[in-house]
């Protein structure tokens, strides 16, 4: 008996043996300071807690459609509108188990064998792996820090052919924190829509942005792109709701509709009292959104500061997201007593064997020169972390 091809030919993550390690460590007590975090470490607010507790008070603990209560798509309409507005009707809203959920559910109803689909690098590791589950082929474009991690038209027209399908957009991204200006998105927009190209915009972190920043959807951007677009979003990082598990997105009905196929022969509905904390999360009060971004900020500015004081790293500073994408490349060829530094795993390796920090390793994400080092733990945790990663630093031969 074999396993599927689609299973085979998805890689393990190189992640897991340095996660794996800092588990280990962890539990044989030694003081490990975990950089991986791909969540806020803020609890949910009071307010979202207490409407998922009345939901299960009053019994609210049955099936719901599969898509999504009413309620929740209204509260997930008005959000579009007030933030973008943007229209959308019931039946172009679904409701997922979570943002990556979401993603996959646009991968398999509109991806297939044969289909190509634009990813920049650094990529969420999810990306390319969603694509290949539906039989197409991730076609990479690398960026890096001296474009701000984002692509132009000029990367589209290069690698377009007639088999791109779809452009993938995380903005802003997830592991370097790049966010798109609204004429960067114009750019892309009116290519996708020359090409008849669908773009799939993934806005999970736009509530998390800095120094002004303001965030574009690109399907505001015009009817035309509007329905080439499909937006997808959750709960999790902007409410801190990462084990709530509800994501969304919104596209034209015959594209949700297809989704929602795929969703109830999958999973079904999202659970049904987290989503009645969902509900609250969009149109209750926002001011706990306000402080963690308020408080993410103070932690990027000093990690910044600290990393570009560093020998031999040098670091983009974000305007979103919480993390930190640094190269490292500097420090390859150099030694120590046990290892040469030939990489970004060598890196992570090095630097949790002899500092007792957790990074993520850059080729997890498609750039072997850097390191992911999210800041959503606290300032202690990361002045201690950098203390520690300059020390060892100035170890090196």
């Amino acid at each position: 008996m074999s396993l599927t091809k689609r299973v085979q030919d998805i890689k393990p993550s190189p992640t897991l043996e340095i996660t794996a390690k800092a588990v280990a460590m962890k539990a044989q007590g030694i003081d490990v300071i975990g950089f991986g975090a791909g969540e806020p470490d803020f609890d949910t607010p009071e307010n979202i807690k207490e409407a998922a507790i009345k939901a299960l008070k009053e019994g609210f603990t049955k099936y719901t459609p599969a898509d999504g209560i009413v309620e929740l798509k209204d509260a997930i309409i008005e959000k579009f509108k007030r933030d973008s507005g943007l229209d959308y009707k019931r039946t172009e809203i679904i409701v997922t188990c979570g943002g990556k959920h979401s993603l996959y559910n646009i991968a398999q109803a509109l991806f297939q064998k044969g289909d190509e689909v634009i990813i920049p690098s650094p990529y969420w590791v999810t990306f390319p792996a969603q694509v290949i589950l539906a039989e197409a082929t991730p076609i990479i474009i690398d960026t890096n820090e001296e474009t701000e991690f984002k692509i132009t038209r000029g990367h589209l027209e290069k690698n377009c052919s007639d088999k791109t399908k779809a452009i993938v957009i995380n903005n802003p991204c997830n592991p370097t924190g790049a966010a798109y200006s609204k004429k960067e998105l114009k750019e892309l927009a009116d290519f996708a829509v020359s090409k008849g190209i669908f773009i799939i915009s993934d806005e999970i972190y736009e509530k998390i942005v800095y120094d002004g920043h303001q965030h574009t959807c690109i399907a505001s951007l015009g009817e035309d792109i509007k329905q080439l677009t499909i937006v997808s979003n959750g709960l999790s990082k902007t409410y801190s709701m990462t084990g709530w598990r509800l994501g969304y997105s919104a596209a034209r009905e015959d594209i949700t509709k297809a989704m929602v196929k795929i969703q109830s022969h999958s999973t079904s509905n999202p659970t049904s009292f987290a989503q009645k904390a969902g509900v609250e999360a969009l149109n209750g009060p926002q001011e706990a959104v306000e402080r963690m971004v308020e408080e993410f900020k103070k932690r990027r500015d000093y990690i910044i500061k600290r990393l570009n004081s560093m020998k031999g790293i040098s670091c983009f500073n974000p305007p979103g997201a919480f993390y930190v994408f640094p190269n490292v490349s500097k420090t390859y060829g150099k030694k120590t007593k046990k290892m040469t530094i030939n990489n970004s795993s060598d890196f992570a390796t090095y630097l949790l064997d002899e500092a007792k920090v957790a990074f993520v390793p850059g080729i997890a994400f498609g750039a072997d020169d850097y390191v992911r080092i999210s800041y959503a733990i606290s300032m202690e945790d990361i002045e201690k972390g950098m203390d520690r990663m300059e020390k060892a630093l100035g170890k090196l031969e």
